[in-house]
């Protein structure tokens, strides 16, 4: 009798065993047996359709404009595919200079062959780091804020990103050919309105190069792209 309780104690472990491994077989899980792929934390998610309606609005066109038509000194100008935001080889993070952080000047002219020859500066007066890439706006206006002579018009130039420091500056170049010598009819400014790239507001800067053409023979004005420096 003894023996037959024994081997019915033991029959009732095994079962119990058999059983407890097939619970946890049934919720223990791998993974693979799940309904569907999981997705792994910092990772997009799968697109479900075609191309997003969406654009990224504070990212400038990839292709740029030649200023502004209405006489806002270009103040929609486009860097050339430039993100609000640029990050550095450090992780940093470094925005775009707005114009209420900068201050514009005009550097001494550097004439040669017929051509004069201008830096427009600009200079980062905030207390923190931005960054500036592509072509400044810009026009001449008179003495009673018309402007003289078409938009300026762009060289072929490839942008870079420069980065401006507290105190730290950056310049574009302005050239065109001397009235004098082109018999281009000229004006003469009283100032210059600067746009920042991708900026709406301007800078006014008084005009210190004399006569600049405004029509006819030879009277296109041209800007090149930022480049680290003052362009002394």
């Amino acid at each position: 009798m003894a023996n037959n309780c024994t081997r019915v104690r033991h029959a009732a472990w095994s079962v119990s065993a058999v059983a407890l491994l097939g619970l946890l077989t049934a919720c223990g899980g791998g993974g693979d047996s799940a309904g569907g792929p999981s997705t792994l934390s910092g990772t997009a998610a799968p697109a479900t359709g075609g191309s997003a309606s969406g654009s990224a609005s504070p990212a400038p066109s990839a292709t740029p404009t030649d200023g502004a038509t209405d006489g806002t000194a270009g103040a929609e100008t486009s860097s050339g595919g430039t993100p609000s935001e640029a990050v550095s080889a450090s992780g940093s993070v470094s925005t775009r200079c707005h114009t209420s952080e900068l201050r514009a000047s005009i550097g001494r002219d550097n004439p040669g062959a017929g051509q004069e020859n201008f830096p427009i500066v600009l200079t980062n007066t905030s207390s923190h780091s931005c960054t500036l890439r592509g072509y400044p706006g810009a026009a001449f206006r008179s003495a009673a804020g018309k402007q003289l002579g078409p938009d300026p018009k762009r060289s072929s130039g490839s942008p870079d990103t420069v980065t401006l420091t507290p105190g730290a500056s950056a310049w574009a170049g302005l050239s065109f050919s001397n009235p004098e010598v082109s018999e281009a009819k000229a004006a003469t400014p009283a100032s210059l309105l600067v746009t920042p790239p991708d900026e709406r507001d301007a800078l006014t800067v008084k005009w210190p190069g004399g006569q600049v053409p405004v029509s006819g023979n030879s009277s296109s004005v041209f800007l090149t792209v930022f480049a680290p420096g003052t362009g002394a």
